[in-house]
């Protein structure tokens, strides 16, 4: 990523944001940074990191001391009180923000997943020691953010900013590799293979833009090697499978690494 401080970084779908974060710290000259998704609780939650940090993190000491002062079933019953209340509305954007860290922090394997509601619905987690406010990071990710732009909407709408300079990372829900994979869902608006095309469709447009795109996406061959989505819709752009770790199942045994594809229009990645 040559000539940094004349470029533009923009994340459609930033999720949990390690890519974003790695390209702040490896790129500091970075011109401009834009990030975006869909889920409004996990961009209020960026909004407040980057604009309201320290009242994010009285409010995180004071969950934290609640929750590890009770016994495991307490801290059960404190769960469910709590993503009853994230679950409501009339949240203040700082409550929202540090439920959300809350119930990531102390959630079954800190997934997010919502029912046909848009209601968090994950189970408690039954950590012994879980760390729910940890001050440094939040303050190194808050310093980070001052330099990020954070919009909330459908992945469509950074659209407007492709252009020659501009480099895209599209990291959408995964295409699930059969029916029993498909079990969590990221928002109440699903993402079945009509958006996947959808998104093949963004991306030629964000191309002819002169953008740069890199996209990640599951490898589907990885369980039927006949299984060719991916290569038909993308057949114009750079298909790359790289293995990845997979740190989320619900058998232990079945987490290690994995094929992921990356899909490009760049010739380099």
């Amino acid at each position: 990523m040559h000539k940094c401080e004349h470029l533009t970084y923009v994340e459609s779908f930033v999720g949990g944001g390690a890519v974003l974060f790695w390209i702040l710290q490896e790129y500091p000259n970075i011109s401009r940074a834009i990030i975006n998704d869909i889920n409004e609780e996990l961009m209020c939650t960026y909004r407040v990191i980057k604009q309201n940090v320290y009242q994010l993190i009285a409010e995180l000491e004071c969950l934290q001391e609640q929750y590890l002062s009770r016994n495991a079933e307490e801290r059960k019953e404190f769960f469910l009180e709590k993503r009853k209340a994230f679950n409501s509305k009339n949240k203040s954007d700082v409550e929202t923000a540090s439920l959300f860290v809350f119930l990531n922090r102390t959630c079954f394997n800190g997934l997010y997943r919502v029912n046909s509601k848009g209601e968090f619905n994950v189970p408690h987690g039954k950590y012994i020691n879980p760390k729910i406010c940890d001050r440094d990071n939040l303050l190194a990710v808050s310093k980070l953010l001052q330099r990020v732009e954070i919009l909330c909407g459908d992945f469509a709408t950074t659209e407007k900013f492709a252009g020659p300079g501009v480099v895209f990372y599209l990291d959408p829900p995964y295409k699930p590799l059969s029916e029993t994979s498909s079990f969590t869902s990221y928002s109440s608006y699903g993402f079945d293979d009509a958006e996947q095309i959808r998104l093949r469709d963004f991306c030629s447009r964000i191309a002819r833009e002169g953008a740069i795109f890199v996209e990640s996406n599951s490898d589907p061959k990885e369980e039927n090697t006949g299984e060719s989505f991916f290569e038909q819709i993308y057949y114009q752009f750079r298909i790359k499978r790289v293995f990845a770790p997979r740190l989320i199942n619900a058998n232990p045994q079945s987490r290690g690494f994995v094929s992921e594809i990356m899909i490009s229009n760049f010739v380099n990645a």
